[in-house]
């Protein structure tokens, strides 16, 4: 067993070592442009890009067509978002989100209301979903989109799509779903879950950074996106820009593996999650689960330690690596706002860690895991008065501390 462990499968994936070999050539031996039309270095780029977008679009129940490469999900959210403002905004200006969607959401979100644009934050129950009710709800004349994410990232809730998916059909608006950290991971179907776009990206999904896609519908309704990049008119002028036929290729194997994989490997993840789980519990007090305990990705287990700095504890164990629920948008020490938005406490959205768990990962570091978390809480603890006073059945909410 190799330290440190890595456990943070959802921040990003190590490339799978079939993914890596069949990438392997398209750097040096078959390098040609896709869009090069006049000769064999050009159409062998070409057909692998398009037996990748297959790959891709079998994953999600899609057809070929309906796969635009793009630089990653980041990218596919904001094109998804102002693609379909700038197109529709004769029929209305309102969309409708959640409070804890990706950056990549609520910045472009942020960025469209202030070009006029209304936006519908959906508060999201104590599991960080929402309702197709509520959804339903606040859906008006002038709605065009509703983008909400398959799975969230920091609590892997997932939400109810195909319900959510059946409301927007029924009122004609378009809906759009963040699913970077669902693809490969859960069974997703565009047809029977009624999804207009959906944003994925590779390094997700053991592929490599720097690639995503985005589908987009082609019938009932079609769906038109605006360019954001323009220039060759390349992906059926939604994204311009010379394809990154390595990472296509890449990208295509990885999804390809995931549909061959997926049954089994949510089988080995989720066994290795409850493990983790219960091991944790069973040596430690006041220890709560975020997100929901069933309806959640294999792979995700977020956790508030009361009476422990999440910091404190990430320095505790440096042999893990894990991510810490304040220090989620790198420099700010204000804890996570997906954790404040289902109601967690400041106090313990500040002790939470997410461990990312994934195809690589074994029993043995599970268990190293467990060891390492339960020895630093237990030390952390040791040392706070705070959980003193709080097992001496003292109501720390009811102290008065006096300041300096």
């Amino acid at each position: 067993m190799k330290l440190p462990i890595y456990l943070d499968y959802q921040a990003t994936t190590p490339v799978d070592p079939e993914v890596f070999k069949t990438m392997a050539p398209y750097f040096t031996e078959i390098f040609g442009n896709a869009a090069s039309r006049n000769h064999e270095f050009g159409w062998t780029a070409e057909s692998a890009v398009e037996k990748a977008r297959a790959q891709i679009a079998h994953l999600l129940g899609a057809t070929d067509k309906e796969i635009i490469f793009t630089s990653g999900a980041t990218e596919s959210d904001n094109l998804a978002l102002l693609g379909v403002a700038e197109l529709y905004r004769e029929k209305g200006n309102h969309i409708i989100t959640t409070p804890i969607e990706h950056k990549a959401i609520l910045d472009t979100c942020h960025h469209l209301e202030s070009k006029g644009f209304t936006i519908t934050y959906l508060p999201v129950n104590e599991y960080g979903q929402v309702t197709p009710a509520m959804v339903r709800d606040a859906i008006t004349p002038k709605t065009i989109l509703v983008s909400i994410m398959a799975a969230n990232n920091e609590v892997g809730s997932i939400n109810p799509l195909a319900e959510i998916g059946k409301v927007c059909k029924e009122k004609g608006v378009l809906f759009h779903t963040d699913a970077a950290q669902a693809v490969g991971k859960i069974p997703l179907n565009m047809e029977e879950m009624g999804i207009d776009l959906l944003s994925l990206s590779a390094h997700k999904m053991y592929g490599p950074k720097g690639i995503g896609a985005i589908y987009v519908r082609r019938r009932n309704p079609r769906v038109r996106l605006a360019a954001i990049m323009h220039g060759g008119g390349h992906e059926r002028g939604m994204r311009s820009g010379t394809l990154n036929v390595p990472g296509i290729v890449g990208f295509g194997k990885a999804a390809e593996i995931c549909e061959r994989t997926m049954a089994a490997e949510t089988a080995h993840t989720l066994r290795l999650r409850e493990r983790l789980w219960a091991g944790i519990r069973k040596e430690l007090d006041d220890v709560y689960l975020n997100g929901h305990a069933t309806e959640r990705i294999p792979g995700n287990l977020n956790i508030s330690f009361a009476y422990v700095e999440g910091e404190s504890l990430m320095m505790g164990m440096k042999e893990l690596a894990v991510s810490s629920g304040s220090a989620c948008t790198s420099a700010s020490l204000e804890p996570s706002y997906v954790l404040k938005a289902i109601g967690v406490g400041e106090d313990l959205a500040h002790t939470s860690i997410r461990f990312g768990l994934g195809r690589f990962t074994t029993e043995e570091e599970i268990d190293f895991a467990i060891a390492k978390v339960v020895k630093t809480v237990k030390k952390l603890r040791d040392l706070s008065p705070l959980y003193e006073m709080a097992k001496e059945g003292i109501d720390l909410k009811s102290v008065q501390w006096t300041g300096h």
